[in-house]
């Protein structure tokens, strides 16, 4: 596990004519504060990423599908520096990703056709704080 990473698993309640899925409560350890929400899509094989944000929190929950996030520990002085993280999470692995800032993300779309993230977020997007990279320039085996 990366350092300040948190896996919260998510409580799901079956129901024959749909399913609730729970994401974020504002009593929960893991909320900072709350920016906006939204959902993005990675189709079954495409890879989105290398992405490290300066500000923003992201809590991340995935309803529809299996996203598998790697999160790699840049930071100079970090317990984890150097290391990566690597999960799966979707409805059968149903939990919440919570990576502080500071550290560079990326994910790969694993389930059928569609799969979808919610991104409960601390801050507003802002383009200014974030910072891309090529999936290359960061060497991870895929």
């Amino acid at each position: 596990m990366i350092d300040g990473v948190k896996i919260t698993p998510l409580k799901r309640i079956f129901n024959e004519k749909g399913d609730i899925f729970h994401a974020l409560k504002g009593s929960e350890e893991s909320f900072s504060s709350f920016g906006e929400a939204y959902f993005s899509s990675v189709n079954k094989g495409d890879i989105k990423g290398w992405k490290k944000h300066s500000v923003m929190v992201l809590n991340l929950i995935v309803p529809v599908g299996q996203i598998r996030f790697v999160i790699y520990d840049e930071r100079q002085g970090s317990a984890t520096f150097g290391e990566f993280f690597d999960i799966v999470i979707g409805p059968e692995n149903y939990s919440r990703l919570t990576v502080p800032s500071g550290l560079w993300m990326s994910f790969q779309g694993v389930g059928g056709n569609q799969n979808l993230l919610l991104n409960i977020a601390s801050i507003e997007h802002d383009p200014t704080e974030a910072t891309n990279r090529n999936l290359a320039e960061i060497n991870f085996d895929w």
